[in-house]
């Protein structure tokens, strides 16, 4: 199949209610266009200067949504453009963004990233840790940024009882969020990729980030 058809077929297997974030990372400009005119408006990338690269270049309704890890040094790099930042796992970095964002005249929406999984992993929050930043007074001030959802990566296995079982305990925690802070526009779970966005679907994901399944393998 080429990338239309993949498309075409991803969308058919994905609820209407979920979107459908296209992983363009080390994928070439052209591979990217065909996506575009494909239909697909939604890309996500890993790296802050490649997002850079290929924004200057491609249409300008895309949506670009930052899903690698951000280092605050590297926000201001696409404060003027991007659409979501999904991997943010600190107040500090929330407070940058923020700053930022008020610099560029915006309000950045962010998901806060929930380390969920059972093998070793450089990034994410606890749930305490979570919570600690919902509770911050400091949160109040930062006018620039909305706090929509949570982010989580499974675990790399093919035990899928253990991803469902990891989704599931992330959307139950995302819904005592929901609940219990009463965030406005706190809607998004971003969870599930090429190799699970199934159960990830069928566990409360709003979301998925799919690459290999559009481009193919890199």
């Amino acid at each position: 199949m080429n990338i239309q058809e993949r498309l075409r077929w991803l969308k058919q297997e994905i609820p209407s209610t979920v979107k459908l974030i296209a992983v363009t990372k080390t994928h070439p400009l052209p591979m990217l266009r065909e996506a575009y005119e494909a239909g697909q408006l939604i890309f996500g990338e890993n790296k802050v200067q490649e997002m850079v690269e290929k924004q200057a270049l491609l249409p300008k309704d895309i949506e670009w949504h930052l899903i690698g890890h951000l280092q605050t040094n590297k926000v201001r790099d696409i404060a003027p453009f991007v659409s979501l930042i999904h991997s943010v796992d600190s107040l500090r970095l929330l407070k940058e963004i923020n700053k930022q964002a008020e610099q560029n005249n915006r309000v950045i929406d962010c998901l806060l990233q929930v380390y969920i999984a059972s093998e070793e992993t450089k990034f994410g929050l606890d749930q305490e840790e979570i919570k600690n930043i919902l509770q911050d007074k400091t949160l109040k001030t930062l006018q620039s940024i909305r706090i929509t959802g949570l982010m989580g990566m499974a675990t790399n296995t093919p035990d899928k009882t253990q991803v469902r079982q990891e989704f599931r305990a992330l959307n139950l925690f995302f819904e005592e969020l929901k609940s219990g802070f009463g965030l406005p526009g706190f809607t998004e779970l971003s969870m599930g990729m090429s190799s699970d966005y199934p159960i990830a679907v069928e566990e409360g994901s709003t979301m998925v980030r799919v690459g290999s399944l559009i481009f193919g393998n890199r």
